[in-house]
């Protein structure tokens, strides 16, 4: 009975983080539109960086509160998650195409970044301020590359009738909260259902944490696939996977020393090994296609069983 009333308060801060960073994003790209910032802008920043405020909040309140396991093990599960999982699933619904760019520079560099963490983390099972630099001078390197490439392909897109003013402002504010106190309720839960099972931090980070705050991107890539809009599932991955190592986890060194388990080198090379196998699976077609996904999907089930019973 004593775990009813956790699991209770972490599927509620599931919901608060998924609907608090909804309602920021729009709250927040509908303020800045107002005051005439292009929407190639407000593309490349309040809405990209949103859908990384549940692993951020979720990550920086770990930290702050000394369960650092849970910071790396969210971002490690998460990306995992992302690629074997989510792509996985999408790709056994419908072959999903890919962009040249994704496979020339942007699923190589997600690779690149997941082996700077893993060395960071490895030379002394820390991640520190200088290192939380470094990570974030990537991020800038990586966000001019965006910006570069929206500017050369996309068009401005038609916005929907926009809201009021003081219901974008009531939205940014309460999405604020919502991923604040969501984030509380997730590393506070997590970290009681972990010790009632004896689980330590890295395992309910890989796993339970991992697939709540990955819960944005499960949803949309799945029903965008179901509507045949897949397209747009395999950029959207990779970059949110670029962001959560470089700006979850280089943020949050800024903030204070995240601690790396020398388990987190087995999730780390992982991590690695489902980017290759996504690189491998679209870089003759240009399509992710169901046997790759399937293979994934089982991927992914043998990674759970080690974590389980080895990890």
């Amino acid at each position: 009975m004593e775990i009813i009333v956790p699991v209770l308060l972490l599927i509620l801060g599931f919901v608060m983080l998924i609907k608090g960073a909804d309602w920021f994003v729009d709250g927040a790209a509908g303020i800045a539109a107002r005051f005439g910032i292009p929407q190639l802008v407000i593309g490349l920043t309040i809405v990209a960086m949103g859908t990384s405020a549940p692993e951020a909040a979720v990550s920086i309140n770990a930290a702050l509160n000394d369960n650092a396991g849970i910071t790396i093990g969210n971002v490690l599960g998460s990306n995992i998650m992302n690629i074997l999982v989510i792509l996985g699933a999408t790709a056994i619904i419908t072959a999903v195409p890919v962009q040249k760019s994704t496979v020339k520079i942007e699923i190589p560099f997600m690779l690149f970044v997941t082996a700077v963490m893993m060395w960071l983390g490895y030379t002394g099972n820390m991640i520190v301020l200088w290192e939380g630099i470094v990570l974030w001078v990537l991020f800038v390197i990586y966000f001019a590359y965006l910006f570069v490439m929206a500017k050369k392909g996309q068009a401005e897109e038609e916005g929907a009738e926009p809201k009021p003013l003081w219901l974008q402002i009531v939205m940014l504010v309460g999405g604020m909260v919502l991923i604040v106190l969501g984030s509380d309720f997730t590393v506070d839960n997590a970290s009681i259902i972990a010790k009632v099972f004896g689980m330590d931090d890295r395992l309910i980070g890989l796993t339970i944490v991992a697939f709540g705050t990955s819960l944005p991107e499960l949803v949309t890539s799945v029903t965008a696939a179901t509507k045949g809009k897949a397209d747009i599932a395999i950029g959207n991955i990779v970059g949110s996977n670029i962001f959560n190592i470089l700006f979850v986890v280089g943020t949050t060194a800024l903030i204070t020393p995240v601690a790396f388990k020398m388990n987190f080198m087995i999730d780390s090379v992982i991590a690695i090994l489902a980017g290759v196998l996504l690189w491998i699976g679209v870089f003759k077609d240009m399509k992710l296609k169901r046997p790759i996904g399937i293979v994934m999907l089982m991927g992914y089930v043998a990674y759970f069983i080690y974590l389980l019973f080895l990890g």
